[in-house]
C-alpha cells in the first residue's frame, strides 16, 4: 500500500484478526470485522474466505491466496467474479505432484512416502489427486495421514514413524503454515526427508519447499485494495493466479543427503 502512495494512519488503518490455526474461530472473527464496518476485507485460505463470505455479501473481499475459487463457489468465474469477492488464486493442485517429483529426484531410493493432509480443508482432495497421479507414475506408494487441527500433529507423526515411511510431503494448508515451527521440529525428530509448500518452511528447517511466493501474492493483493478504494467493483476485477514459484533447498548433513547438481541450478535459494 505504501508503494501505491498510501500512508497507514493517514489514508487507512488496519484491523487485524488471526485465528492462530484454529478454524473454529474464523466465523466469529469474520463477524467482528463486518461489525467494524471496514471498507475492504483481505484474507487468505479457503476456510477463512468461506467464513468471510458467509459474514457479508456487501463488503468487498480480496482473497490474497485461495484455492480454486470457482470450484469452492467463491466466484462465478475467474474473468468475472460476479460478487463481492475477488483476488488471487493458487489454482495449482498440480504443484502437489511436482513436489513429489522433486523429492524423488533428491532421494531416488524412496518408495514409501507419507502425505500429511488436513481433512478439514476442502482443497485437500484436489491436491491428493495430483499427488496420487504423480505417485503412480513414479512407482511410489503413499501413506496418507489426515489431521483436523494442531492437536492431531503429534499422533500423526507417530503414525508416520510407525509405518517407516522413507520421506514426507505436506500438502499446502493454512493450519500447517501456522504450525510451521512445530511441524519442522517433528519432521527433524522423525529424521525424514520432507517436502513442504513454501520457502518459509525451508527457511524454518525443512529439507525442501516448492510453491508460490506468498509475500508476492499479498503485495499483488494490495493492487486490488487500491482499485476497490478508488471505486472498482470486486465483481469486475478478474481473479489472478501466481506468477512466481520458488524452489528452496536446505542442506541436510544429518540426513546424509546431497542435492543433485541440476536441482541446485534450478533452486531459487540454497540454505547452508
Amino acid at each position: 500500500m505504501y508503494e501505491r502512495g498510501y500512508v497507514e494512519g493517514e489514508h487507512f488503518t488496519i484491523e487485524s484478526c488471526y485465528a492462530e490455526g484454529n478454524p473454529d474461530l474464523l466465523p466469529g472473527l469474520a463477524a467482528e470485522l463486518v461489525g467494524l464496518q471496514v471498507e475492504v476485507i483481505v484474507t487468505s485460505g479457503s476456510q477463512a474466505i468461506q467464513a468471510v463470505k458467509h459474514a457479508t455479501s456487501t463488503i468487498p473481499v480480496v482473497m490474497a491466496a485461495s484455492g480454486d475459487p470457482v470450484e469452492t463457489g467463491f466466484v462465478t468465474s475467474f474473468a468475472r467474479p460476479g460478487g463481492n469477492l475477488t483476488g488471487l488464486s493458487l489454482v495449482a493442485p498440480e504443484l502437489s505432484g511436482k513436489r513429489l517429483e522433486l523429492l524423488k529426484e533428491t532421494v531416488p531410493a524412496i518408495t514409501h512416502v507419507a502425505v500429511l493432509a488436513n481433512a478439514a480443508n476442502p482443497l485437500t482432495a484436489a491436491q491428493m489427486r495430483e499427488t496420487q497421479r504423480a505417485a503412480q507414475a513414479l512407482q511410489v506408494q503413499l501413506y496418507v495421514v489426515e489431521v483436523r487441527g494442531p492437536h492431531d500433529l503429534d499422533n500423526a507423526f507417530s503414525a508416520i514413524r510407525s509405518v517407516h515411511a522413507d520421506a514426507l510431503i505436506t500438502l499446502l494448508d493454512p493450519m500447517f503454515i501456522s504450525q510451521r515451527t512445530r511441524m519442522v521440529e517433528l519432521t527433524a525428530t522423525s529424521r525424514l526427508p520432507a517436502m513442504y509448500g513454501l520457502r518459509e518452511d525451508a527457511e524454518a528447517g525443512a529439507l525442501m519447499a516448492y510453491g508460490p511466493n506468498f509475500p508476492d501474492m499479498f503485495r499483488r493483493a494490495a493492487t486490488y485494495v487500491d482499485k476497490i478504494l478508488n471505486g472498482a467493483k470486486p465483481a469486475d476485477l478478474p481473479v489472478e493466479q501466481p506468477t512466481k514459484y520458488e524452489l528452496v533447498l536446505k542442506t541436510a548433513r544429518t540426513l546424509g543427503l546431497t542435492f543433485p547438481p541440476h536441482l541446485l541450478v534450478l533452486a531459487d535459494k540454497v540454505i547452508h
